[in-house]
């Protein structure tokens, strides 16, 4: 962890792609010690699939875009200025149903959720089919129970 202020301009700051749009790191367990933010462009037609965290806690607030989110048992259109803040323990699904990407920010807390999708990058990428005992260990390992598949485009 550092103990300097972090600027990030434009365009600054490591990305990975998911689904072919990037998500970008803000800040991460590096230099905090409390929580991991994120820019995340979610593609068209993109599903987390529902799943829950049983100690994580987080946030989504959409920038651009139109997403569909399913929050325990109700289905919310987030539009752009939409907030959504998950304890622990509540199944979620974070979609994007429209047909143009969606941007939003996002934290993690407590930290460390980033290497979840540095990891999940190698394990999914269009020339190689997913193993999904590789992604379920993954999930396993960074607190994420699926409920449902997730859907990519």
């Amino acid at each position: 962890m550092t103990a300097k202020p972090i600027i990030r301009m434009p365009g600054e700051g490591k990305k990975v792609p998911l689904g072919g749009q990037p998500m970008a790191f803000l800040f991460t367990g590096d230099s905090t010690r409390h929580t991991s933010m994120f820019e995340w462009t979610i593609p068209a037609g993109f599903s987390t699939g529902l799943h829950v965290h049983r100690v994580q806690e987080e946030t989504f607030y959409v920038l651009e875009g139109e997403c569909d989110w399913q929050v325990g048992g109700e289905r919310v259109r987030a539009t752009p200025g939409t907030y959504l803040f998950l304890p622990p323990g509540v199944p979620h699904n974070i979609a994007n149903a429209s047909d143009k990407p969606a941007r939003m920010l996002t934290t993690a807390s407590p930290p460390g959720h980033e290497h979840y999708f540095e990891e999940l990058v190698k394990l999914v990428t269009p020339d190689v089919l997913p193993d999904a005992n590789a992604i379920a260990e993954l999930r396993s390992r960074y607190d994420t129970e699926q409920l449902s598949a997730p859907k990519v485009g």
